[in-house]
């Protein structure tokens, strides 16, 4: 429901006075050595529907398409981190703490939740969420305390990454919940290879995307000698990318990344640097509007609705990450503090995650069979699992994207890896 404060006053001046609570309440944040971007959610909350209802659900939408040009940026200053070299630096290493860190999270939620409900398809699903993270908290924190080192490079490819694999997992898990609903319902259907080629189509589409985006880009942007210049262009390579990732349901983190990734490994180290130095005067800018209007979309009256089942969610993703990314790098051979510190640092989880929830809601309404629901009401059984999904996700990333940005930082102190105080 719209507030008579968010109809009466104009969409700019209430995003523009967002923007400037948003930074004084970074600064004020860091006072208690809290990473800025905490400042700038609880803002986003006090004038969101929680609160005041100055940033509505209208606006929200309205507004959504600085989300994904944030989230773009994001990716492709994850991609210019990940340079062949620096990857072959890290070795196997970090290759195991990506498998285990996910394969960690969705085994371990999956068990528990089956454990806790004995509903198999609602386990699968929620375990096959639990992998996706929030890079774009991650990567805030890295940058506003000029964190530099092993851990540091590790978390940007952790983050970079298993979105990708976070994207695979999640979709055989949802074949496989999709099927068992079917079977429920006396329905054997025939469609689970073609439910199993989804998110690898996903994926290599990403790839294909990205690469192509790069080339052309690359080719434009080398003939130019200001970076202001090269800027715009890659200003708008990101809004076409983002329109291609709708257009084709591919993953914007994934492409962007892919696309930063095919410039620092093609491109000289003098254009790489003139393209860092652009992209770190608009970052700051960026991370202000995208959490912001992030802590706008967290409903903190869902916490309530957090129940037994969202605690188990929450502890068992939170353990299965830590230990999982502890196991991968002892495997791997990583690094001391790798091992220790790098599990703190993949908690968040935001966007991707309540996507993934929504995807659910709506692919799964009207699979298995007739149940009544709480209300007493006549339900698919997926209604129903969607409907759970979403509710749950949606309080446990209020407590991810608050708590992780935290251990974030609390990892890298740890680690001797900050190099800027507040």
């Amino acid at each position: 429901m719209t507030s008579a404060h968010s109809a009466q006053l104009p969409s700019l001046l209430v995003v523009g006075s967002s923007v400037v609570a948003s930074f004084f309440a970074g600064k004020a944040v860091k006072w208690i050595r809290l990473p800025s971007l905490i400042g700038f959610m609880l803002v986003g909350v006090a004038a969101g529907p929680s609160l005041l209802n100055l940033i509505d659900e209208s606006l929200q939408q309205s507004l959504s398409f600085i989300t994904e040009i944030a989230l773009t940026f994001v990716a492709i200053s994850i991609g210019l981190e990940l340079s062949f070299s620096s990857l072959r630096q890290q070795g196997k290493g970090i290759i195991a703490v990506i498998l285990a860190e996910s394969f960690g999270a969705f085994i371990l939620v999956t068990l528990l939740v089956y454990t806790l409900t004995r509903d198999l398809p609602l386990a699968l699903l929620f375990g096959a969420i639990a992998p996706a993270s929030a890079p774009a908290g991650t990567v805030a924190v890295i940058r506003e305390y000029r964190a530099r080192g092993p851990l540091t490079r590790a978390l940007y490819a952790v983050v970079g990454f298993d979105d990708g694999l976070g994207i695979v997992i999640f979709g055989f898990a949802a074949a496989v919940a999709r099927t068992l609903l079917n079977h429920e319902a006396g329905i054997h259907d025939e469609g689970m290879v073609r439910a199993f080629l989804s998110p690898a189509t996903e994926v290599v589409g990403g790839i294909v995307a990205g690469t192509a985006l790069a080339i052309v880009f690359c080719l434009l942007a080398r003939r130019l000698k200001d970076g202001q210049d090269v800027f715009i262009l890659l200003f708008g390579f990101a809004l076409a990318s983002v329109g291609i990732c709708t257009q084709f349901h591919l993953s914007i983190i994934l492409t962007n990344m892919v696309f930063g990734m095919a410039v620092i490994n093609t491109q000289p180290n003098a254009f790489v640097q003139r393209l860092r130095t652009e992209l770190s005067n608009v970052l700051p800018l960026l991370f202000v509007l995208f959490f912001t209007l992030a802590g706008a979309n967290l409903h903190v009256l869902a916490l309530p609705s957090l129940g037994l089942l969202g605690l188990v969610y929450a502890l068992s993703r939170s353990t299965g990450l830590i230990i999982g990314s502890r196991i991968g790098a002892r495997v791997g051979r990583a690094g001391e503090m790798i091992r220790k510190y790098i599990g703190l640092g993949i908690l968040s989880q935001a966007g991707v995650a309540i996507g993934l929830a929504l995807i659910v809601k709506h692919e799964f309404e009207g699979l298995g069979p007739q149940v009544a629901g709480s209300s007493g009401e006549i339900l698919s059984r997926g209604e129903i699992i969607g409907a759970t999904i979403l509710t749950t996700i949606t309080a446990t990333c209020i407590f991810f994207e608050l708590i992780g940005p935290i251990l974030t930082r609390v990892a890298l102190s740890r680690a001797g890896e900050i190099h800027r105080e507040s």
